[in-house]
């Protein structure tokens, strides 16, 4: 029984598409329900595999399938994330390389006597792997938000591969597709200003993801004269920023975030400005995770500034350290973290009886930071734990540091500490009000990214000398 049923034929293409339908209208029926609204639904699950058969036949021409591309995008939009995660598994399988060309290639290559032969099997195989799946994707390049919609794809996909793994191909076929696509060749750098199209500026209000835009009047300040801000697009999303940087033209360098999102702040004259500070970096789309432009944008933004702006002389950010506080609190539990004398200093300053106090035992007064005497207790041994954990700390072979992560693969040097700088409930949840300065020098941008690859953290002496 089992060497008859080892030996069955294949399915067709047309048998599989047929046994994958019904397997997704398993995960389908049972969230659709009975009555008018599941009948409903049946006709759109008719309706999808009529559209995917379509698409894997190739029938018709252009016009048909940008129609047949707008139709399936409608029906994946409209769908739960049930349905969602069937559909992506049909397309997974019945969109997959022809098994047979594929063993046949294989088998050329392992057979090929000589390098011509070899070559020839490697131009085969590759025919073989042009999986259907790629020019599926590719249809949707044909309608006006079809990039929009397979880059939020991407970020469905992202979310179910923990559960699924074996959307992991598909994930795969998709990344090489939008990787082409993004190409930093193709993306545009454009200033926006208050000038630009509402719909770009309510994009900005909604994507800001390090310090939230509270209203138009804060837009408006962040917009100013003595203000840039740059973003990325891409020809086919063209109301899209896909990241994009606010920038503070200053004289010298602020000590709190404050100052910048102060709206009452005087506007400062940008010709006497000798420090560009980037004070906010935020990626737009979820579903471009993992495909970068951060160190492009940055490049391109400085070479910008410095055309329009040639005084300029110091380039560097303000940045949070998102991963600070929930370090130390993990690293408190299971090592002593100050030295004794710290250690008793805080103490004389709790008024406690013990000798020595630990530094989680003065960050756990709810109003230390407004005490100004324990405030300057702590700012020493909390900046050196704080360079510490930005030069020492490390997942794998990166730092445990997100942010820290992106400046110092995009060529930066940590640079200094700047106490109590984000004073704001989300500053003191992340990282007990403190910031980071990471300072880009143009001239030793792409040295210091050699270095960071090969294990080596650019930093000031004074950095270095904090983290011991």
């Amino acid at each position: 029984m089992e060497r008859a049923a080892a030996s069955s034929p294949p399915l067709s293409a047309l048998g599989r598409l047929r046994h994958w339908w019904q397997r997704l209208e398993g995960v389908l029926r049972h969230v659709r329900g009975e009555g008018a609204a599941g009948r409903a639904q049946a006709q759109l699950d008719a309706q999808l595999r009529e559209l995917l058969e379509g698409s894997r036949a190739q029938r018709g021409g252009e016009s048909s399938a940008r129609a047949r591309a707008e139709q399936i995008a409608a029906i994946y939009r409209a769908a739960d994330s049930a349905q969602r995660a069937g559909i992506l598994n049909l397309i997974t399988h019945e969109f997959a390389p022809d098994r047979t060309a594929l063993d046949a290639a294989l088998g050329a290559m392992q057979s090929a006597a000589n390098a011509t032969q070899l070559s020839r099997a490697e131009a085969q195989l590759r025919l073989a792997l042009d999986a259907p799946r790629a020019r599926f994707f590719t249809q949707f390049n044909l309608i006006p938000e079809g990039v929009k919609f397979l880059v939020d794809l991407r970020h469905d996909l992202l979310g179910l591969l923990a559960r699924d793994p074996s959307l992991e191909v598909l994930k795969v076929e998709l990344d090489g597709l939008l990787a082409s696509w993004f190409d930093p060749g193709f993306l545009e750098l454009r200033r926006i200003s208050w000038q630009s199209p509402a719909l770009i500026l309510e994009k900005l209000m909604a994507y800001e993801a390090v310090h939230p835009i509270e209203s138009w009047n804060d837009l408006r300040n962040r917009l100013d004269t003595d203000r840039r801000c740059y973003a990325f697009f891409h020809p086919r999303m063209p109301n899209e920023p896909l990241i994009f940087v606010e920038i503070a033209l200053l004289k010298g360098t602020p000590t709190s975030v404050l100052q910048l999102l102060d709206q009452k702040a005087p506007v400062h004259d940008p010709q006497a400005a000798d420090t560009a500070i980037f004070y906010s970096i935020s990626n737009t789309q979820r579903g471009l995770r993992g495909i970068s432009f951060g160190n492009l944008l940055l490049k391109r933004v400085i070479e910008d500034l410095r055309r329009d702006l040639p005084q300029l002389e110091t380039f560097a950010t303000l940045s949070p350290l998102p991963g600070f506080r929930k370090w130390l609190e993990q690293a408190a539990q299971g090592a002593r973290l100050l030295a004794s004398a710290d250690a008793a200093r805080l103490a004389r300053t709790l008024g406690t009886d013990a000798r020595e106090v630990s530094v989680a035992a003065a960050l756990g007064r709810p109003d230390w930071a407004s005490d100004a005497k324990l405030a300057e207790e702590l700012r020493e041994p909390l900046e050196k734990l704080c360079a510490r954990y930005l030069l020492r700390e490390k997942s794998g072979d990166q730092p445990l540091d997100p942010v820290a992560g992106f400046h110092l693969n995009n060529g930066a040097s940590v640079h200094r500490l700047f106490w109590l700088a984000d004073p704001s409930m989300r500053g003191m949840r992340q990282s007990y009000g403190m910031m980071v300065s990471y300072r880009y020098e143009p001239e030793e941008v792409d040295r210091n990214h050699e270095r960071f690859l090969n294990g080596q953290i650019a930093a000031s002496s004074r950095m270095q000398r904090l983290a011991g």
